[in-house]
């Protein structure tokens, strides 16, 4: 069975989980930021592999800590990595100034204070330690060939990002996704997506048709009580953290609409105007600290519902 080991990359409250397929052509999921290469060689020092000999670098969605790190990544491998990410999310590796227009047009929407706007911009821009082109574009169903019969297929699971991207070792059921399973949040114990009807029908998919033997994900996600799942999930650890993805997106779902069907209204609170929805579901994370993605995903059901809640309240 081909060997799987973690690679933490610190940034912010909690550190990105990158991990190494220690194939022939060995492989790496996700690359943290600006500075996590360097903290991925001394892992991989450590045992007994070198940088330089990582054949690919798998991104499974666009997010500075997870892209962030890809250039200079690539750079140590004397570019001779493959860089593959999906089609729908090539233009975050692509370009610093496509994050600032995610995070302006999503959270950002929310956020009133300058000061901190500029600020925002300036952790991302720096986040990003190279612009580049991804050698290897996907649009899920394509198989990776890692050599000595290690095959890597790809599933499209959309939903946090438009691009996100399952990796699935074949021999072996182990399973990546980077951030498409959130369960009950991580740090900030909110989860984040862009699109809650495609987040949930990739849950779906990933529980019906993918089924993980072991599953890994981005950060150190959490259980319904608070409990941090492993680094490693086993198949009903894998189960647990999607079903309960499932159940949470329900529950902010439900109570979502139905305060966008009552109309938004400014407060003086730090999570207006989605100060009702917070209280309903007894969140008291701070939504102005990075990574927050209550705004994220306030703002979601706003572009996908918003009109629906809004004929709802007129009729």
């Amino acid at each position: 069975m081909t060997d799987i080991h973690p690679l933490v990359a610190p940034w912010g409250r909690f550190g990105l989980r990158s991990f190494y397929i220690d194939a022939p052509q060995p492989a790496i999921i996700d690359t943290g930021v600006t500075e996590s290469p360097e903290g991925m060689r001394a892992g991989l020092e450590a045992i007994g592999r070198r940088i330089e000999d990582v054949r690919w670098i798998l991104l499974t969605h666009g997010h500075i800590d997870h892209v962030g790190g890809a250039f200079g990544l690539w750079e140590r491998t004397g570019r001779k990595a493959e860089v593959v990410i999906h089609r729908a999310d090539v233009p975050f590796l692509r370009s610093r100034e496509a994050h600032v227009a995610e995070w302006r047009a999503g959270r950002g929407r929310w956020l009133t204070d300058p000061e901190g706007e500029a600020k925002e911009e300036a952790l991302l821009r720096a986040a990003i330690g190279g612009e580049m082109e991804p050698t290897t574009v996907l649009d899920g169903g394509e198989v990776l060939d890692l050599g000595a019969g290690v095959r890597v297929a790809t599933h499209s699971i959309p939903g946090h990002t438009p691009g996100a991207i399952a990796y699935v070792v074949e021999d072996s059921g182990d399973v990546f996704v980077g951030d498409a399973v959130q369960s009950y949040g991580a740090a900030s114990g909110f989860p984040g997506y862009e699109d809650p009807d495609r987040y949930r029908t990739s849950l779906e998919l990933l529980r019906d048709r993918v089924r993980p033997e072991r599953l890994y994900l981005g950060h150190p996600y959490r259980r319904a009580d608070g409990s941090p799942f492993p680094e490693v999930l086993d198949a009903a650890d894998a189960l647990e953290a999607i079903q309960g993805s499932i159940d949470n997106e329900a529950r902010i779902r439900a109570v979502a609409l139905a305060h966008l069907a009552e109309g938004l209204h400014e407060t003086a609170s730090p999570y207006s105007p989605f100060q009702s929805v917070a209280d309903e579901l007894g969140y008291t994370g701070d939504p102005t600290l990075e990574p927050a993605p209550f705004f994220t995903t306030m703002n979601a059901y706003v572009e996908h519902f918003g009109a629906a809640a809004d004929q709802g309240a007129r009729s």
